[in-house]
Formats: structure tokens, C-alpha cells, sequence
């Protein structure tokens, strides 16, 4: 892919480092003479000028690129980036967003977006010591998450084929069993209703309440609750 990345600070970087070694033809403008000499260390082509400029994107090849990522600091200066490069077309345009208010409006000029990778951090590691049973997440709208999580041995679900911990209402029709990993070997279990759950197993799961501790009572971690 022909990719534009403006920014060139602690997320633009790794993300040059990966989309250059990914063997993509990559452009990058950084206004920063010192984080624009230190871009210039990958396979790339390096612009040292302002990207809120439409010469500068025109400049960086936007109009013929397949991808435009904007990575500053300033959500100001990313969405002007953005708009400059639906004015030029490109095709697939995405953002970081660092305030959360200011997603909606990003959103509603069709750019994809991140959200602050920091900041997700910090939940990240916020959760792990809030639910410690709950191995990877990921939020989806403002309630719902995707998450793994593992089978304990004394979990109400252990034993039961998935029409029967349904059945039980152990599983609400706000849930829903993605895949199971057993013993670590081999693919997924895709979950079919006659799939008995073992303890052990390592079950991703959609719930549309998010993993509150009434959720993870059901796979044995009462841990979980304050």
C-alpha cells in the first residue's frame, strides 16, 4: 500500500517502524525537524512541513495514496488532516482521537478512528486489577465487550452443553459464547447448543451487559465482585 502518516511522536513512530517493514511505500510528515530526522531512520520518505497544508498533503502524494493515518497529540490539527484528505480523496482515513468527546465529530466526517492508545492502556490495566478473571477485552459501543475469560472448576456453567446452561438462564439472551479453547491445542470450538462446557476451558464471550461480576459468577470467579 502507498500509506501517508502524519506524526511522527510516540504513535506515529512504531506504527512507521510496522508499515514500513510490512514492505508498504510510506510518507511521512512531521513539522519536527528532531522527530523528522529520527522517522528518516526507516524506508521511507520524510516531509518536514505543516499537514494542515493541502500543498503539504498534495506534496506527500495523498491524492494517489491508499491510506492516510493521522497521529498527533492535537485533535484539532488531526481533524483538519482529515478533512483535507477526504478533499483529496483518499480513500481509507483514520485518526487518533484523544479527547472522547470529540469522537462523534470525527465519526460523522467518515474517519475511522483510535482512541488514545494511553489512555486505553490505562483502563487496560485499570481492568486487570478491577477483574482480574477476565484474560483480554474489548468494548464495543458504550456497555458491551468481547472478553476471554477461563472456566473455573466450581462454575455453575461446568458440566452443562450450552442449551442447557441457556436453559438455566445462566446464559441471558444479552450473552453469547463466540469460541472455546480446550486444553490449548488445535482450533477453537466453534459453540454449537449440544457443546458441553469443561472447566478449563477458555471461552470468548459477547455480553451485551459487559463482564459485570453477575457475568463472571457464571464461569466460577467470584472474585470479581468489590
Amino acid at each position: 500500500m502507498y500509506i501517508v502518516i502524519v506524526g511522527a511522536g510516540n504513535i506515529g513512530t512504531p506504527l512507521i517502524e510496522i508499515a514500513t517493514a510490512g514492505g508498504n511505500e510510506v510518507v511521512v510528515i512531521e513539522r519536527d525537524e528532531v522527530k523528522a530526522e529520527r522517522a528518516a531512520t526507516y524506508d521511507c520518505l520524510v516531509i518536514s512541513d505543516d499537514a494542515t497544508v493541502k500543498d503539504t498533503l498534495e506534496d506527500a502524494g495523498a491524492d494517489r495514496a491508499d491510506a492516510l493515518i493521522s497521529t498527533t497529540d492535537q485533535d484539532a490539527t488531526n481533524i483538519m488532516v482529515c478533512l483535507l484528505g477526504k478533499e483529496l480523496e483518499v480513500p481509507n482515513i483514520v485518526s487518533v482521537v484523544h479527547n472522547p468527546e470529540h469522537m462523534g465529530l470525527f465519526r460523522r466526517i467518515g474517519v475511522n478512528t483510535m482512541e488514545n492508545p494511553q489512555r486505553l492502556i490505562a483502563e487496560y490495566l485499570y481492568r486487570a486489577v478491577k477483574r482480574p478473571s477476565i484474560i483480554d477485552y474489548m468494548r464495543i459501543g458504550e456497555q458491551a465487550e468481547v472478553f476471554e475469560i477461563t472456566v473455573g472448576k466450581d462454575a455453575p456453567i461446568a458440566g452443562l452443553t450450552i442449551q442447557e446452561a441457556a436453559s438455566k438462564n445462566l446464559l441471558s439472551d444479552e450473552m453469547l459464547l463466540v469460541a472455546i479453547e480446550r486444553n490449548g491445542e488445535g482450533d477453537p470450538i466453534t459453540p454449537r447448543g449440544n457443546i458441553e462446557i469443561h472447566a478449563g476451558d477458555m471461552l470468548t464471550v459477547y455480553s451485551g451487559e459487559g463482564a459485570t461480576p453477575e457475568v463472571t459468577d457464571v464461569f466460577g470467579h467470584y472474585e470479581d465482585h468489590d
